[in-house]
């Protein structure tokens, strides 16, 4: 019986067109002998050493002169451990060979990934340090259930699509291999052959590390160990803590412009960034997308390696470090998570195995008209598993404290921003994504339950109902949700001339008819900084100096109201420009000469408004109902002002007063809960912000009633302020 493999065969390895590579490669029993075949492309020899104790067995056959030997063990029946000794160029090197080694997953792994249902697809799909037969290695898997074949390349085979031809699972359609002896750091890609003919090179799904651009390689990189969660963390996440978010884009935070206008790495954003924070008095930092992502305009809305740390500011390590040095300071790291569409580079997600895996086939559901990107398939259970793998992963393997999760609206609904005939209605006729919603949902379950005291946080602009509801009770189960109505409705007001506040009064107002419908966020995020609106200072009417008072007023106001805090970096000194993606922060406005104590002022007043936040338990405790909150003072149209009570039990009620007119108030009457003296914690016009320095002495309360109180106290309000009262 002949061992020899057929010319065909042996041509089809060598063109890497071989449907099973793993059947004839390496050591096989043929006609009752061991026969042990390999390629090994520009070789010119080939010799068996026996693994335990290196006695060379025997040296096979060239019977292509490409590169494929094949020989016989004579002496052998059973399978036995060996090494290969090739020579290359006179030069003979001693290598394992990765077709003698067993399959990667193990039958359960197989199963649940051939379902979907695994929780964590990021401990078996990717590159993973393994150790096999007592060989340690990389081993690699990648789903592409469609591929005709599927190459690890890499730094290790001169990206040679024939030396390494993964084995095909076909349960799950996931192609795995064990490459020995690959050490971390090495760059790869998988190589993948489609049924149409095209060969192609991707980067790997599941990285944890990727190449900086303009390079689209992956890197070989140790999962990262487990985070134990944290009883102190899920407190400072709770709706009842004080939850002050400091919105940052790392790569313009700061810069160093002596170094070329490079930006800071993570390292040097954990020593400088978290004490900036903590003195700021933040009590959360969320980050831009830090997935690896290839265009920098993007500021990484437009991610490819969602299970690696951008390798722009260093490695994963590095980014893990940053995390640690911010949960040190007791500071909380959110991340801005991307699950809702993916670039269409072609290294990328893209008709990934030659059809359409992780993408709608068709562009009325799998196209994305405003950012030309690619929409999940979220009706897969492979793909719903990778983004909720990948969900799980920065929480448990970098111990962050919760996701924001970005454009929520775009994946609820199936026209969004598209036209009559450009989308598909669900299975019963609506615009709902009913397969979006259930993955928000499961996202969350899951998130819930494996992670308890981690929170999502939903950027959604729209009136869906029960956002921040458990999914039980219809919701979609975030713990938080993003109030664009307010941050709309108030920018506005703030925007317009004092003289015609009077008119659009219930752009203050109309927030608290729904402010408990959901647990929301007020944010002044990046996106109210950017495309032409200009900076929050900018968007402010009049001189100079009312613009600052205008808005150290509307911080005041805010902070006050009802919802956790969100502030985009630069916002907090009043940055005069609009936020540049690629330049730093405009730090030198803190200087004397370039109107420094305008811009300190705004500076200290938001680090007081956070401590006084943080101090005080009513303007906290309960953000979410309405016994948390007291209108005192809502109607006052002619002359801009608003007055609200923060309530909390155990503790004395909070006043908020706002005057948004540059006229000072004389003899104003303000009802107040209960009778007594009451100081002010906090005036926005005091001197120390930049104000007027209008002194308020503590106010003595009079049984008049006024504003539906029995009791009242008289004050001057100063102008375009708020201020900040409590009884002694």
């Amino acid at each position: 019986m002949s061992y020899s493999l057929s010319a065909p065969e042996i041509d089809a390895l060598m063109r890497a067109n071989h449907a099973d590579p793993f059947a004839v490669l390496g050591l096989h029993e043929a006609g009752g002998k061991l026969v042990l075949r390999t390629l090994q492309p520009g070789a010119t020899a080939v010799t068996v050493v026996e693994a335990k104790g290196g006695r060379r067995l025997a040296e096979l056959t060239c019977i292509d002169e490409r590169g494929f030997f094949e020989g016989v063990l004579q002496r052998r029946k059973q399978r036995f451990a060996y090494r290969l000794a090739v020579t290359w160029d006179g030069n003979e090197v001693e290598l394992e060979d990765p077709y003698r080694f067993p399959p990667v997953l193990g039958e359960q792994d197989v199963w649940l990934l051939s379902e979907g249902t695994h929780l964590r697809p990021y401990e078996r799909l990717g590159a993973h340090w393994r150790e096999l037969e007592g060989v340690g290695g990389t081993a690699f898997a990648v789903w592409a259930p469609n591929a005709r074949r599927v190459s690890v390349v890499g730094d290790f085979n001169q990206w040679d699509g024939r030396r390494h031809v993964m084995r095909l699972r076909r349960e799950c359609g996931v192609w795995e291999i064990f490459i020995p002896n690959l050490p971390p750091g090495l760059h790869y890609k998988f190589e993948i052959a489609d049924r149409h003919g095209a060969v192609y090179q991707k980067a790997d799904p599941y990285a944890f590390a990727a190449e900086l651009r303009p390079g689209t390689a992956s890197r070989i990189n140790g999962m990262p160990e487990w985070v134990p969660p944290s009883e102190i963390r899920r407190r400072a996440n709770a709706f009842d803590a004080p939850v002050s978010i400091y919105e940052v884009h790392l790569g313009s935070w700061r810069r160093v412009p002596e170094e070329g206008n490079r930006w800071l790495s993570y390292r040097e954003l954990a020593d400088t960034l978290v004490p900036y924070v903590v003195d700021m008095g933040f009590t959360h930092l969320e980050l831009l997308p830090v997935s690896e992502h290839p265009f920098d305009g993007s500021w990484g809305y437009q991610p490819l390696g969602l299970y690696a740390p951008t390798s722009r500011f260093g490695s994963p390590d590095d980014f893990r470090y940053l995390v640690e040095r911010a949960h040190a300071a007791g500071i909380g790291v959110l991340l801005d998570w991307v699950p809702g569409h993916f670039p269409s580079d072609p290294f990328g997600l893209a008709y990934f195995d030659g059809s359409h895996l992780f993408e709608h086939s068709d562009p009325r559901e799998g196209f994305h008209h405003d950012w030309n990107t690619l929409i999940y398939n979220f009706g897969r259970n492979e793909v719903r598993n990778f983004l909720i793998g990948n969900a799980l992963y920065w929480i448990e393997r970098y111990g962050v404290d919760g996701l924001r999760v970005d454009a929520v609206a775009s994946m609820l609904y199936r026209d969004y921003s598209r036209k009559e005939g450009e989308w598909v209605p669900n299975e019963f006729g609506g615009r709902e994504n009913l397969e979006a919603i259930d993955f928000l949902r499961r996202m969350n379950h899951v998130v819930g339950t494996e992670r308890p005291g981690a929170i999502t946080l939903a950027e959604e602009s729209t009136a869906f109902p029960g956002v921040s509801r458990p999914p039980d009770m219809g919701g979609l189960g975030f713990h938080y949700k993003w109030n664009m109505g307010w941050m709309h409705d108030t920018l506005k007001y703030m925007g317009l001339d004092p003289v015609h506040r009077q008119y659009h009064h219930d752009q203050m107002t109309f927030g608290l008819i729904y402010a408990f419908t959901e647990n929301f966020v007020l944010p002044l995020s990046h996106d109210e900084v950017v495309h032409g609106k200009g900076s929050l200072l900018a968007r402010m009417p009049g001189d100079t100096w009312q613009q600052f008072a205008n808005l150290r007023a509307y911080y005041g106001f805010m902070w006050g109201h009802p919802g956790k805090k969100l502030l985009f970096m630069g916002g907090e000194f009043a940055q005069g420009r609009e936020w540049q993606h690629d330049d730093s922060l405009d730090w030198h406005l803190l200087q004397p000469e370039h109107g420094g104590q305008w811009h300190c002022g705004v500076q200290a007043l938001v680090r007081d408004l956070n401590r006084l936040y943080r101090s005080e338990p009513a303007l906290h405790t309960v953000d979410f109902e309405a016994r948390g909150f007291m209108w005192l003072i809502g109607d006052d149209r002619e002359n801009s002002v608003f007055a609200f009570a923060r309530l909390a039990e155990g503790t004395e009620p909070v006043l908020l007063l706002s005057n948004f007119t540059p006229i000072v108030r004389h003899g104003y009457r303000l009802g107040v809960p209960q009778p007594g003296r009451y100081r002010v914690l906090l005036n926005t016009d005091d001197a120390r912000y930049g104000g007027s320095g209008f002194g308020i002495e503590a106010l003595q309360s009079e049984p008049v009633p006024a504003h539906g109180q029995a009791h009242s106290v008289v004050l001057s309000l100063p102008p375009l302020a708020t201020l900040f009262l409590k009884r002694a």
